[in-house]
């Protein structure tokens, strides 16, 4: 599943900073969009969707150069959705994770190569028993260089042959980012114990080499 030239994290320099469908839970207070006022100058966004966010998130964070890494919603038609709203598949917002980085210790096709390598970027609106638009697999670009870097991956990828199905990963600008509640921030960290955590993000983790 994992494509190989870009799945060796020592490859790209990605060493680990710390060692059924995502759940419906209790509302509780909207998480609110982090200022970059406490980052270094040359810090950058990206924006991924691969599935539960609470899935992308774990495996991001646990790259050196990442500086932040939030949940949240991207790529619908209602303004500040929540979970419930997004989890009906209707508001057309994916789950997906913003990503603020530093670019002298990892780069934005990296972390592209990353993300390819995270998830199965051939299964159109679904990702294991995670199924709905909201789980499609995306790439939200905040500006041209992004997009053309995105588009040079999945190209790449694909006349590679690295998966078995062509590739349907969206590439598309991004539009209005809604940071999640707050109980999915960091949620893998704060609940590996949970269920779905142990049976689906835990193994992934391990898989990549982040656990």
């Amino acid at each position: 599943m994992f494509p190989a030239r870009f799945f060796t994290l020592s490859l790209l320099g990605l060493a680990a900073v710390f060692s059924a469908a995502c759940a419906q839970e209790p509302s509780s207070t909207r998480q609110p969009d982090t200022a970059m006022t406490d980052l270094p100058a040359n810090a950058q966004q990206a924006i991924f969707a691969g599935g539960c966010f609470w899935c992308t998130e774990a495996v991001f964070e646990r790259i050196k150069g990442v500086l932040r890494v939030e949940s949240g919603y991207i790529g619908g038609t209602v303004p500040n959705p929540t979970y419930q709203q997004v989890c009906t598949g209707t508001t057309g917002h994916a789950e997906a994770i913003r990503v603020t980085f530093d670019p002298d210790q990892v780069s934005y096709e990296q972390l592209v190569g990353l993300f390819f390598a995270a998830h199965d970027p051939t299964t159109l609106n679904r990702q294991g028993a995670d199924t709905g638009t909201q789980y499609r697999s995306a790439i939200f670009t905040l500006d041209a260089a992004q997009q053309e870097t995105a588009e040079k991956v999945k190209a790449e990828l694909d006349a590679l042959g690295e998966f078995s199905k062509p590739i349907v990963t969206e590439i598309t600008p991004a539009t209005t980012f809604y940071p999640a509640e707050g109980y999915h921030q960091d949620y893998y960290d704060r609940n590996s114990s949970a269920p779905y955590c142990q049976v689906v993000i835990a193994p992934k983790l391990k898989k990549l080499g982040l656990e």
